[in-house]
């Protein structure tokens, strides 16, 4: 234990055993800790005159939460206090490793019936620094079947060829789609591409006899369905 004139600052090391993070995670399972004790667990060590729960409290109050903390960069890490290039490492590590299980998520016989249902499955999309797009490939049930990722980049800049969004659709026999795509700003709010981009995709499908239920704009935290707005589709 530290002590200086106004403040002391307990080490983890001096905690009980069983108040420790690593022994709760151990005797508790990893539900029963606070985010910054599993933020602590993964930053390993805190330093000097500070705890490593300490530096994850600060870490998740200077960037505002987890969503925030998964926005930064490498550069705004290594720029913290108590946050070197090994823990920045660590920590981008341990949330995209988070983000890969989201992705990875069995999506195949979920029934979509509504926009929600479709945005439920694009949850990780919330955090991505960059655009992408993507296809949820549906059967004649509306079940989806498959999740594709188009695109990286904005829908400008990745130029979006109305070819290519229904390529794997038809390759997979899908008799529906919906389209989807974040905005890194957090806003929902589509643009005037985006309306274009819709109406250009849903002519199409109907040419195509591919059914496209909605096109998606993932925000943080919200999204938006052109569908329900009636933007792009007649």
């Amino acid at each position: 234990m530290s002590v200086t004139a106004n403040s002391y600052t307990t080490r983890i090391l001096d905690l009980p055993s069983n108040e420790r993070p690593r022994e709760r995670l151990a005797h508790y399972g990893p539900a029963a800790l606070s985010t910054p004790e599993l933020l602590a667990i993964i930053l390993r060590v805190g330093m000097e005159g500070r705890s490593a729960i300490h530096v994850a409290e600060t870490l998740l109050r200077d960037f505002r939460g987890l969503s925030g903390l998964a926005k930064a960069d490498f550069g705004q890490l290594c720029q913290q206090k108590g946050i070197g290039v090994a823990k920045a490492a660590q920590i981008q590590a341990a949330l995209e490793l988070g983000r890969r299980l989201l992705s990875e998520a069995p999506d195949a016989g979920i029934v979509i019936r509504s926009p929600q249902d479709a945005a439920n499955l694009l949850t990780e999309m919330r955090f991505l620094e960059q655009e992408e797009v993507r296809l949820l490939l549906l059967n004649n049930r509306h079940s989806v079947t498959r999740q594709v990722m188009l695109y990286r980049g904005s829908l400008n800049q990745a130029n979006i060829r109305v070819a290519e969004v229904f390529r794997r659709a038809i390759r997979e026999n899908s008799k529906a789609i919906i389209l989807a795509h974040n905005h890194p700003s957090g806003d929902p709010a589509p643009s005037p591409e985006d309306v274009q981009v819709t109406k250009q995709i849903v002519a199409a499908g109907e040419l195509l006899d591919v059914a496209v239920l909605d096109h998606l704009i993932i925000g943080n935290p919200g999204f938006v369905s052109l569908k329900s707005r009636n933007l792009g589709f007649s």
